[in-house]
């Protein structure tokens, strides 16, 4: 399925996915309109002002709101939900608030998809759904949960409901990489854990993936991206070579390493050249879809400290400048 000439609502659309996703879509993908969701005004109208788009529409709300919700997806052919409350200390100090956002408004999202009849809806994960040790993550899990699913409430309409699930996003907002250019101009680094490891990506290649993942779903789908992996250490010498580093120890919830498909969820894995595919066990699933990829091993674990790619210091400073 095509991009070309759909009506594309992104949630949370004003965050560093949703711009980046609106931008190169806009350029590369022809839609025949992008809706930015989203709760934030002065970040859309600044938004406007950088990406001068007719194309491009711009609706105040919020997806707890759900009458909101639903007039915003009248007429949308692709959804995608990357609305969410993700600071992991944040989301610790305020729970209720993070599940109102988090599952309840995921649950909206399905509900305004199936009942103006979305063709497909994906929602944006991260490696912290996987095995959650924190609030944020055990949220997210919920949601992909929800939206593998949903695809067994759509029934007649047909929607579509799929997972992209993937690491940290080099230089997004809330990242180490901006806090490290910061505490370098002060002289110091604060590291959490010297063994922590993390996969990377870049916000490009995640848009990119997230586009394929639409073009390739058939419903069910959690699309898991072959990425690389990082040292901490490694990432605070790239951006500030032989500045102090203080070791503050890990916060509360989070991991030393993270997983992106665990060994439990590889018996039903799919991989192919660029990605892993989980196929959902459930009655809505086509056992002819994806045939072409190959089976996993049982047991195969995709964790950030046993992955076989790895970015060096000269390939980190290459991403962040």
């Amino acid at each position: 399925m095509s991009l070309g000439n759909k009506t594309i609502l992104i949630t949370g659309g004003v965050g560093s996915f949703g711009q980046e996703f609106a931008k190169i879509i806009l350029k590369e993908c022809n839609p025949k309109s992008v809706r930015i969701y989203d709760n934030r005004e002065l970040a859309q109208v600044e938004m406007e002002r950088e990406i001068k788009d007719p194309r491009l529409r711009f609706f105040i709300g919020d997806i707890r709101d759900t009458n909101r919700l639903h007039r915003a997806f009248n007429g949308v052919d692709i959804v995608v939900h990357a609305a969410a409350l993700k600071h992991v200390p944040i989301c610790e100090y305020n729970p209720i608030e993070a599940i109102k956002t988090n599952i309840d408004g995921t649950v909206n999202v399905i509900d305004g998809a199936i009942n103006n009849g979305v063709q497909k809806a994906i929602l944006i994960s991260t490696d912290k759904a996987v095995q959650p040790v924190n609030l944020y993550g055990a949220t997210k899990m919920v949601a992909e949960k929800l939206f593998v699913q949903g695809n067994s409430y759509s029934g007649d309409r047909k929607t579509m409901f799929s997972v992209a699930r993937y690491g940290n996003v080099i230089g997004s907002s809330g990242s180490v990489v901006p806090l490290f250019q910061k505490q370098k101009e002060m002289g110091e680094i604060t590291i959490t854990d010297e063994t922590m490891t993390r996969f990377w990506i870049t916000l490009d290649q995640g848009v990119r993936f997230v586009v394929k993942c639409i073009e390739n779903m058939k419903g069910g789908e959690i699309f898991i991206p072959k990425i690389p992996s990082t040292k901490i250490t490694d990432l605070a010498e790239a951006i500030a070579p032989g500045v102090k580093r203080k070791i503050i120890g890990i916060r509360p919830g989070e991991k030393i390493h993270e997983v992106l498909l665990t060994a439990e969820e590889s018996r039903n894995a799919k991989e192919f050249e660029e990605y892993f595919i989980i196929t959902p066990e459930f009655s809505f699933w086509d056992t002819k879809n994806h045939q072409d990829g190959k089976e996993t091993v049982d047991k195969f674990l995709y964790s950030s400290d046993s992955n076989t790619k790895w970015l060096d210091k000269e390939q980190i400073k290459h991403l962040i400048t």
